[in-house]
């Protein structure tokens, strides 16, 4: 069965600064309907890069190569027209930050029912009881009240609920979740996550969550994509990754984690810098970075390549695999 979104060997280039640099390179990646794929990594790997890119939504002079497809249709050559209802009407985003994606003018009932009536050619009214519906559904109290209040009147736990039942009203197929809980408290977040999560299966939805946190990724997603330099280095399903990383950058992220059942002295942190596509040289992107590295790894590049049930982006995964196996982090009990 093919996948509703599929990026296939996808490459950007940006013009900065009068130079052209790539901040993506060869990205692919599947996620089928009804499936929820999460995509981790540290800040400046290209995570909402790739959102951007699905949506067409890149800056100006952006060059973009390879497929992204969406239900078959390759979505790079849709004409104006087929690419503001795939906006509209099949896919939804849910932002990091939910005051900078609702109109400050405008009610959150208002607001709501804009997108319906303009795009979906709702009836007002019925728009107006369904919105009420969704934010009950979605954990909002009073939903008649809240309808009639301002963004400012309400907190940020409540606005990213409004978020959700925004991209939930539009009856999409797909979810671009680009970190939506960043901002918020550990309680609201696990709140909101699992507003989304519920929500996302109980529709029947197909989502990409774009995240740092590969807690929170292993709890809501079916699959995991570890990117790094804007590069996929490793895909696998969420507990096969923590029990078994094939890529050496997926065992970093999982030592410097910090655990609440154990103790350490200091926690772990990756060494060097995170470094943006444009400055990979001739091999591995994280050779520089990389405890196993060897100097084949800085001459040349590995392929993304298939392998127990998921993919590695490594030249020596099966030749370190039984250190990856071990965690890197030295505890003591608590």
């Amino acid at each position: 069965m093919n996948p509703l979104l599929r990026l296939d060997a996808l490459h950007v280039t940006l013009d900065v600064d009068g130079e052209r640099r790539p901040v993506l390179h060869d990205v692919s990646l599947d996620v089928a309907a009804g499936e929820a794929v999460g995509l981790v990594g540290e800040s400046g790997s290209g995570k909402s890069m790739t959102v951007r890119s699905i949506l067409r939504v890149l800056p100006r002079g952006a060059e973009t190569s390879g497929r992204i497809d969406f239900d078959g249709t390759d979505v790079l050559s849709m004409p104006a027209k087929d690419l503001r209802r795939l906006r509209s009407h099949d896919l939804a985003v849910i932002h990091q930050d939910p005051r900078a994606a609702i109109n400050p003018v405008s009610s959150v009932g208002d607001f709501l029912v804009e997108a319906l009536v303009a795009n979906h050619r709702e009836n007002p009214r019925r728009a107006r009881t369904r919105v009420q519906g969704i934010l009950s559904d979605v954990g909002i109290p009073d939903a008649a009240r809240r309808m009639r209040q301002y963004p400012h009147e309400l907190s940020g736990g409540l606005l990213q609920r409004v978020v959700i039942a925004a991209a939930i009203a539009i009856r999409p197929r797909m979810i671009l979740a680009d970190e939506p809980t960043t901002a918020l408290d550990v309680t609201t977040q696990s709140e909101v996550m699992g507003i989304l999560d519920e929500m996302r299966r109980e529709h029947g939805l197909a989502m990409l969550f774009i995240t740092h946190d590969l807690e929170l990724a292993g709890a809501v997603c079916d699959r995991i994509a570890v990117m790094y330099a804007g590069s996929i280095v490793e895909e696998s399903e969420p507990q096969a990754l923590e029990d078994h990383p094939r890529h050496p950058y997926s065992r970093l992220l999982l030592d410097s984690r910090p655990r609440i059942d154990q103790a350490a002295d200091r926690l772990e942190v990756i060494p060097g810098r995170p470094i943006s596509a444009f400055e990979v040289g001739p091999g591995c992107a994280l050779a520089p970075r990389c405890p196993h590295a060897e100097p084949r790894c800085t001459t040349t590049v590995p392929a993304l390549r298939p392998t127990g049930g998921g993919r590695v982006r490594c030249l020596r995964s099966e030749e370190i695999e039984p250190v990856l196996r071990r965690s890197g982090t030295e505890v003591r009990d608590a």
